[in-house]
């Protein structure tokens, strides 16, 4: 057996990559299944890009024959009926055939990469026409953010201790306009209704979530269909 020998950029990314434990909160990935559920999404094939430990997959697997959950690394948990496939996300092409996917889905994962226009126009090309593609990233407009960048100059997700895993911080204009260079149309941005309170550990109850979702939300979802 050959063994895979990584240069020190690609071990620099998996190290980047490894730092997060490949999994991210509830609400997230429930905010997922919803907006594909309330647009009657599903199909033979979802791909989950960024997959991490697979989390992402029973939330969703009533819709969906298959799951092909690429990332750089195969986390341990990975659930067995996911097909993994790696690929380096800084830049390659995922190993995905056109049009091979009824929804694409990547969760917490363009904020960790150098070169998010890339990367959606990757997103579009597997998704098949008419199918779906979901992005999820920190939400820079919610409160918490807003008042950290006040008095830090940086977002709240954005931090020190956040780099180098998190790189690109992105707002909702830059989403809505990086869908439509890659094609998307009916592109919404929605959110996941849960965030933490300033300066406490606590989350904002519900109800006021919403109310305000954009502001008490730590995270947004885009959602996008192909032409």
């Amino acid at each position: 057996m050959t063994e895979t020998v990584l240069t020190s950029a690609e071990c620099a990314h998996e190290a980047r990559a490894r730092s997060s434990e490949g999994r991210s909160d509830h609400a997230i990935y429930a905010a997922v299944a919803r907006a594909l559920d309330e647009r009657g999404a599903g199909g033979e094939l979802l791909v989950d890009v960024g997959c991490g430990n697979g989390r992402l997959w029973p939330y969703v697997r009533a819709r969906f024959a298959r799951c092909v959950g690429v990332d750089l690394v195969r986390y341990e948990g990975l659930p067995h009926d996911v097909e993994f496939v790696r690929a380096e996300l800084n830049g390659e092409a995922l190993p995905l055939a056109d049009g091979s996917a009824d929804a694409v889905v990547s969760a917490e994962t363009i904020e960790h990469l150098e070169n998010p226009r890339a990367f959606m126009r990757e997103l579009a090309r597997v998704v098949r026409p008419g199918g779906w593609v979901v992005v999820t990233t920190p939400n820079q407009l919610s409160l918490l953010s807003l008042l950290t960048l006040v008095v830090k100059r940086r977002h709240a997700a954005f931090q020190d201790v956040h780099y180098p895993a998190h790189l690109t911080a992105l707002l909702e204009v830059d989403l809505r306009r990086i869908a439509a260079e890659c094609g998307l149309h009916d592109v919404t941005v929605e959110y996941t209704g849960q965030g933490r309170v300033v300066l406490t550990p606590w989350h904002y109850p519900r109800f006021l979530a919403r109310l305000a979702p954009r502001l008490c939300s730590d995270n947004l979802l885009m959602i996008g269909r192909k032409h």
